[in-house]
């Protein structure tokens, strides 16, 4: 009998199946119900008592040989497989779905590039910010409605009055980055300050309580409403198309004077009226304006040597007009199908 074990032994050290279909029919020959190790175990009744610890334990040896060659015999087929799977270049390649980015990062990276022809660099600032930066030092007086709860989002605001310029809040506009700016460095200036800001808004399809800015700031000597309106010419034309056109209308900022609104022709009727320009042919795009004296004095910046202008404008707005997006609420709903519908826009 122990003979017997020793000859199985050799046989399945010698036996070799290459396919799926005999590594599974080696699996049944020793170890199924009817295999030759179970046929074993039934035999160890028969044995005499001073074999049977001799005799199991070369059934257990056999049985742990088989398993072992299974496992083995196994991986290396799966590990054979994977080597012709990776090296048949006659496969097909696997399709990698494109990403896409966000409108408003596409529009925002489309401003950067465009004002950076002409030389404006980019500035950025902090969200959270103090009184000083978002109103005092940009001229806007102690009474103005910007500063009320209803428009701001106060994270501290002093019960005392004379000490408002301490109060915490999250910036309102971009424009505290370019008081930051000033503060650190002299004219010229010249610099756009992209970012994320906050209003105490109802969200709606045409408002939300965030949004994005571009603000730009152009300080030195001799500068002129006429630098501006060239200027801002030239970033319409690079974004809307070269036969766009542009009107300034006067309108009112505390750190700007004289202070207007620009309008760009409405690229869907060509200045005709349709429902998206309200048949007036043309579009409100930014707000603009020369750069206040107490602006530059709040800043130590002599306004008898420099003057400058300043601009901004909402991301959002320019991507709803560009792409036609009725509803605001859709760039901040992370909607797939949304979303891909710019994957080759950038």
């Amino acid at each position: 009998m122990l003979n017997k074990i020793g000859n199985i032994l050799e046989e399945l050290k010698s036996t070799k199946p290459v396919s799926k279909e005999e590594i599974e029919q080696f699996r049944i020959k020793y170890l199924g119900k009817k295999g030759i190790i179970t046929s074993l175990f039934q035999d160890f009744k028969k044995v005499p008592n001073e074999k049977k610890k001799e005799f199991g334990q070369m059934i257990n040896t056999l049985k742990k040989q088989a398993l072992e060659k299974i496992i083995e015999l196994s991986n290396s087929l799966e590990q054979a497989e994977d080597i012709v799977t990776k090296n048949d270049l006659s496969l097909p390649g696997d399709i990698l779905k494109q990403g896409s980015r966000h409108p408003v990062s596409i529009v925002r990276n489309e401003i950067i590039e465009i004002f950076s022809h002409l030389g404006f660099t980019v500035s950025e600032g902090p969200e959270i910010e103090d009184d000083n930066h978002v109103f005092t030092k940009l001229n806007f007086p102690p009474e103005h409605p910007a500063r009320d709860m209803q428009d701001t989002f106060f994270i501290y605001k002093n019960e005392d009055e004379a000490n408002r310029q301490n109060d915490i809040l999250l910036r309102t506009h971009t424009s505290s980055v370019q008081v930051r700016v000033m503060e650190n460095q002299k004219p010229p200036i010249r610099t756009i300050s992209p970012g994320r800001v906050f209003r105490n808004e109802a969200i709606s399809a045409r408002a939300h309580c965030i949004f994005h800015q571009v603000e730009g700031l152009y300080i030195d000597k001799n500068v002129s409403f006429a630098d501006l309106k060239q200027t801002l010419l030239y970033f319409s034309q690079e974004m809307f198309g070269k036969e766009t056109q542009i009107r300034l209308r006067p309108s009112y900022f505390p750190f700007t004077e004289p202070s207007a609104e620009m309008d760009v022709s409405c690229k869907i009727c060509n200045g005709k009226g349709c429902n998206v320009c309200k048949y007036t042919g043309w579009l409100e795009v930014l707000g603009c304006g020369m750069v206040d004296p107490n602006v530059l004095i709040n800043n130590d910046i002599d306004p008898e040597i420099y003057t400058g202008f300043a601009f901004g404008m909402g991301v959002e707005r320019l991507a709803m007009l560009k792409y036609q997006i009725n509803d605001l609420r859709l760039y901040f709903e992370n909607d797939i199908r949304f979303l891909e519908q710019f994957t080759y826009a950038f």
